[in-house]
């Protein structure tokens, strides 16, 4: 980057106080251009793909699109575009999806603003930044529960739509046999329902619907 050119920043939240706060101090660095703003994840994928920002500081829980959906289709129109999540603390579910998505790094939204500076200019250069607080949560996240391939293959199944008679069918299993599955599987995702396991597989990333 030359003396002449600038880091293009979107700054995307749903709170409006917190983005003009946010513009105000990165736009004392000369290196910075805060170049547009956006309240929503589905703003934000529109107005990434008109202003085609050098960076952006995404928020995670927002109306519409979540910043983890955000990121994935941002990332999937502008490989190049770093996006860096700043959350609040707690979030580690959604974190990770992000970074999964193709975010650059994660920090919290009460980091110190040279901090935040620092976290820009690292993301631009390539760099994962995490902030201790992130990393610590990510490190310290329960791991999903293993479940085997047949069980998985049911669960898909279950999303579907699909009747244990109509699983069985598709298997060559006895219905006591995906009875038998489908306990397993409630018991290792602690789910009470058919419906609930599905959806905390879903959380989980577990399935790939």
């Amino acid at each position: 980057m030359t003396r002449s050119e600038k880091i293009r920043i979107l700054l995307v939240d749903d709170h409006a106080l917190l983005r003009h706060g946010l513009s105000a101090v990165l736009s004392l660095q000369k290196d910075f251009e805060v170049v547009g703003e956006a309240g929503d994840g589905q703003e934000a994928v529109k107005r990434a793909s008109q202003l085609r920002p050098d960076v952006i500081i995404m928020d995670l829980a927002m109306p519409r699109i979540n910043g983890a959906e955000a990121t994935k289709l941002i990332k999937a129109e502008l490989p190049d575009t770093k996006v860096m999540i700043l959350t609040t603390f707690g979030m580690s579910a959604d974190v990770s999806r992000a970074l999964e998505a193709g975010a650059s790094g994660a920090i919290v939204k009460d980091t110190a603003d040279r901090q935040l500076v620092a976290a820009i200019r690292g993301v631009f250069a390539g760099r994962t930044i995490l902030s201790p607080e992130i990393r610590h949560m990510l490190d310290n996240e329960p791991q999903p529960p293993e479940l085997t391939e047949r069980q998985l293959d049911i669960l898909l199944s279950i999303s579907r739509g699909l009747t244990n008679k109509d699983i069985a069918t598709q298997f060559g299993l006895s219905p006591s046999g995906v009875k038998t599955h489908l306990e397993a599987i409630l018991s290792k995702l602690g789910a009470a329902t058919r419906a609930e396991a599905v959806g905390i597989a879903m959380r989980k990333q577990l399935l790939k619907l």
